[in-house]
């Protein structure tokens, strides 16, 4: 069967994701929304050969183990079923990510590896069909087949789970300024830690609750182009969500000082006059929500507090695309 390359890129949550209700079918407890980024992607290649006798997966030139590769193999599986074939695949991938740091490399990863390998195998897929696959990969990679604005709408099974453009082509002037405040792995996955809040926190009821109200509330401020609404409902979901990881028993949390430093900082740009909003997702970095305007002051501050390999600026991105040219360092 011929190759095929996808290239997806990671998403933020402006309204979090946090919980499942089906940890096997990833069937999230609640719906989200978020804002696909064009600076941080995954390219994936995927090639069906009757001559391998196992899968190979080969992240950032090295080859995973089949117990970390578990869950790509899993993908590639269902992949196998809808293809009613039984053939091994290779598969190579370069993220473009910080893998595992609260920037979402799970996202595109799965994404890129669902729009790859269901092609390579020969599927054609809509792009719904390709959101469901992607999510039993990583529940965030469903967002991560579209670009723009992208609702998760939770379902209650595998067919009704899946992501929906909500603004594809964003024509807004804002901008995501994401610091990399701590690089490397977490100490807890975002598997582990949503079961920990969901399981342990008291507060988890009353979770479900914030994020019904924040969707109602964000998806008109978008269309509005209402910038302090938006950026006012996502600083406040993301620390609710954090808020969960807090009461779970045992507590725990992804924040570290620079972490809680650069919040700070936040709130000092907007209390002088540069509205900016901060989030975080499942790990220490920092991400800025602005306007496009206001970048030079933004990263001028965060250069001088972090340095300026640390700042990385990005904008609405595209959803998933097929390549033509073999990957490239």
């Amino acid at each position: 069967m011929p190759t095929s390359i996808a290239r997806a890129h990671t998403n933020i949550a402006l309204v979090k994701y946090w919980g499942k209700a089906d940890t096997d079918l990833i069937i999230p407890q609640t719906s989200s929304l978020s804002l696909t980024l064009d600076q941080f992607y995954t390219d994936t290649s995927v090639t069906f050969d009757e001559r391998l006798t196992a899968d190979q997966v080969v992240v950032n030139h090295q080859s995973l183990s089949p117990t970390a590769s578990r869950k790509v193999r899993h993908v590639l599986d269902l992949v196998r079923h809808q293809a009613q074939t039984t053939t091994f695949a290779q598969v190579t991938s370069q993220n473009h990510v910080p893998t595992a740091a609260g920037l979402a490399s799970s996202a595109s990863a799965f994404a890129a590896l669902a729009a790859a390998a269901s092609r390579a195998a020969g599927l054609t897929l809509d792009r719904t069909a390709l959101s469901r696959l992607a999510r039993r990969g990583s529940g965030s990679a469903t967002r991560s087949i579209f670009g723009g604005f992208v609702e998760w709408q939770a379902g209650h099974d595998d067919a009704t789970s899946y992501a929906v453009p909500f603004q594809e082509h964003v024509t807004w002037p804002i901008a995501m300024v994401a610091l990399v405040l701590d690089p490397h792995r977490k100490k807890v996955s975002s598997r582990q830690g949503m079961q920990a809040s969901v399981t342990t926190s008291p507060y988890y009821p009353a979770w479900r609750q914030v994020v019904a109200q924040d969707l109602a509330a964000i998806k008109p401020a978008i269309l509005a182009q209402d910038f302090p609404i938006v950026g006012t409902i996502l600083e406040s979901n993301a620390m609710r969500m954090h808020a969960l990881t807090l009461s779970a028993q045992p507590a725990y949390s992804y924040f570290n000082g620079d972490s809680l430093a650069a919040m700070q900082t936040v709130r000092d740009l907007r209390a002088a006059g540069t509205a900016c909003y901060y989030t975080l997702d499942a790990g220490p970095n920092v991400k800025v929500f602005c306007q496009a305007a206001d970048l030079p002051t933004i990263t001028q501050r965060f250069s001088a507090q972090f340095g300026a390999d640390r700042v990385l600026v990005a904008h609405p991105g595209p959803g998933v695309q097929w390549l033509s040219e073999p990957l490239t360092d």
